[in-house]
């Protein structure tokens, strides 16, 4: 059975981020979502607001962009629009890997939506736990032949978006001691975690034949991949990032990602291989970046040659220059050295707990203020 693969621009890239209802005086998770979305009003068309798998989630969804400014500008439209409803609510917005205290038996599923009974269904204890937020960016590609390669390239770069986008130290109320406890936690789910590296659109053909065969899935977006083919849109959706907290930081990251896939796409194009890591090495490297983050040794290449993430990051983005300004998105990439110097999210996080005795619901504020203001604390 064929997968089509939609036509597309090349490069052009799309956003979605979900976003935490909090309640104002208590800091703690609120089912706000459904009416939140009713003040709203729904839309099909981009850009627009959905709902997600908890009731406490609304997931922010940019137009498809040429340039990750302007996807940038639809996600702070929207955010702002939610915001203005929210207020005489008594809701506040975060975004985060977890929340740092709220406890997953007390949300509620989205009702009424079966792909989302579906999954709690057949995934139970682990799929209830799912109380975790992420960032997603779409990178079109206008040929699948070459979607298999530029993924596995990709994944050389998984642990750099980990790290930098970590934010998810705390969990119900627990220091974890991991940069990213949701990238552990969501892939404990059957179809999530690391895709397998395929090498050519006819394998991935025919392993999702046999996974519709055996009952494994039913639809293509039950495949819940760290980083995914996604037939429908003629892109590659990097699913990585954790909850990321500011649009300054979204589209440092945006930048980096669609930097990343026209880089390879233009190796294709010059009759080069793209690099390709073990995948016992992109593991361990997705578990480094998930307990390092910031501080995380990579492993660099197929030979194990290793280097601290940000390290790497230093000598990387220098080499990615030019590409970000054919793309006109050097002023995003730059400030992936934001990230760097002023620490990433779960950085921040551990320090406002430390500087206010242990309080998780400072840890909240700090989340708060950064989405409003979008700016780091």
């Amino acid at each position: 059975m064929g997968i089509d693969f939609a036509p597309s621009i090349r490069s052009r890239l799309g956003i979605e981020w979900e976003i935490a209802c909090v309640d104002r005086r208590s800091g703690e998770l609120t089912p706000a979502a459904p009416e939140l979305l009713a003040r709203l009003g729904r839309a099909d068309a981009f850009p627009h607001v959905t709902n997600e798998l908890l009731t406490n989630t609304v997931e922010i969804v940019s137009a498809p962009h040429h340039r990750v400014r302007d996807a940038i500008a639809d996600l702070t439209r929207l955010v702002e629009r939610v915001s203005t409803i929210a207020e005489p609510m008594g809701v506040d917005l975060i975004s985060s890997g977890t929340h740092p205290f709220s406890q997953w038996f007390q949300q509620q599923v989205t009702p009424e939506k079966p792909r989302y009974d579906t999954l709690i269904d057949r995934t139970r204890w682990w799929g209830r736990q799912m109380m975790i937020w992420g960032v997603h960016v779409h990178v079109a590609v206008e040929d699948r032949r070459k979607v298999m390669p530029i993924i596995d390239g990709l994944l050389t770069y998984l642990p750099h978006f980990q790290a930098l986008s970590a934010s998810s130290p705390f969990w119900a109320g627990e220091t974890t001691g991991y940069a990213s406890n949701r990238a552990l936690m969501f892939q404990q789910l059957p179809t999530a975690g690391l895709p397998p590296q395929l090498t050519d659109w006819a394998q991935y053909e025919a392993m999702v034949a046999d996974l519709r065969h055996t009952g494994v899935i039913e639809e293509l977006n039950e495949l819940r991949w760290d980083i995914r083919p996604s037939p429908r849109w003629g892109t590659i959706e990097v699913r990585t990032f954790d909850g990321i907290s500011t649009v300054r930081e979204i589209g440092a990251i945006s930048a980096l990602t669609q930097c990343l896939a026209e880089h390879f796409s233009r190796e294709l194009d010059a009759g080069r291989d793209v690099p390709r890591l073990q995948p016992w090495f992109v593991r361990e490297n997705k578990w480094r970046a998930a307990r390092y983050g910031m501080e995380a040794i990579i492993i660099q290449n197929p030979a194990g040659d290793e280097l601290l993430v940000t390290k790497d990051l230093e000598e990387l983005l220098p080499a990615l220059a030019p590409i970000a300004a054919s793309l006109d998105c050097s002023a995003q990439l730059e400030k992936v050295r934001d990230i760097v110097d002023r620490g990433a999210s779960y950085q921040r996080q551990l320090r406002v707990a430390a500087a206010n005795g242990g309080s998780l619901k400072a840890v909240v504020s700090s989340l708060v203020r950064e989405l409003r203001d979008d700016r780091v604390t």
